[in-house]
């Protein structure tokens, strides 16, 4: 019984010590709350103007610089409150007609190239926050009118300019041939006539009448050979007159 007892004791010792050993129980840390961004505290200083709450955004601002005093967009949001907005943004302006879907903020960072100027371009239109933008509404946007596109030239298509039409050669017209004259009728009756009239103007001394009728003669009947001959001799001294003249 007694040597029972003693095992026990030297197991209720061993737990004993195991325990001291071990140490108190660990404990799993918690997660640690997020930190705050500079960025993301001015984008509630902005969500705050934009809302209308002037105070609530001017005492976020001045927390954000009391721990950083170079944080541009707080100094520039600060300055969206405190002057003048044609100071900042300058007197020369021009209209701009509101499209669907425009939004204060939108047009801040197309026209002004910063969303967080949106308080400002407000203050310049003479508008309170918060606004809701509607189609059609005209604001002022500081500067100068954005230039209109250059038209694009559109060089015409130039086309092959089609090759010279080949002068058409009209084929040169033929002149008919005049027709022969058609040889009178052989009439030796009549020839013989006119052969006795011009050997008696010939004996008459009349020489150019004598060729004449010979010739006549000689053609109603050319192949008479006394026709002929009287003709030859009658022209021999019709050209023998006329030499001597």
């Amino acid at each position: 019984m007694s040597m029972r007892m003693k095992w026990v004791g030297i197991g209720v010792t061993a737990l004993a010590l195991g325990a001291c050993s071990a140490g108190p129980a660990r404990i799993k840390n918690a997660p640690a709350p997020p930190v705050a961004t500079a960025a993301s505290e001015t984008d509630a200083a902005f969500d705050l103007l934009m809302a209308g709450k002037d105070a609530a955004a001017r005492k976020k601002l001045k927390a954000i610089l009391k721990r950083d005093p170079m944080n541009a967009a707080a100094l520039m949001l600060t300055e969206s409150i405190d002057r003048d907005p044609k100071q900042l943004l300058g007197p020369q302006s021009y209209p701009y007609v509101v499209a669907p879907g425009d939004t204060v903020a939108s047009l801040a960072q197309r026209f002004l190239g910063n969303r967080l100027k949106a308080y400002q371009l407000l203050r310049y239109n003479g508008l309170k926050a918060p606004v809701t933008l509607a189609p059609s509404q005209v604001l002022r946007i500081p500067g100068e009118p954005p230039r209109p596109p250059e038209p694009v030239r559109v060089e015409p298509v130039r086309r092959p300019e089609p090759a010279p039409a080949k002068p058409v050669t009209k084929p040169k017209a033929v002149a008919p041939k005049p027709a022969a004259p058609a040889a009178p009728a052989g009439n030796p009756a009549a020839a013989r006539q006119l052969r006795t009239a011009g050997l008696a103007a010939l004996n008459q001394g009349n020489v150019d009448r004598a060729v004449g009728l010979l010739r006549r003669a000689s053609q109603l009947d050319p192949g008479n050979a006394m026709i002929a001959r009287d003709l030859a001799r009658a022209e021999r001294i019709a050209a023998t007159v006329r030499a001597r003249k």
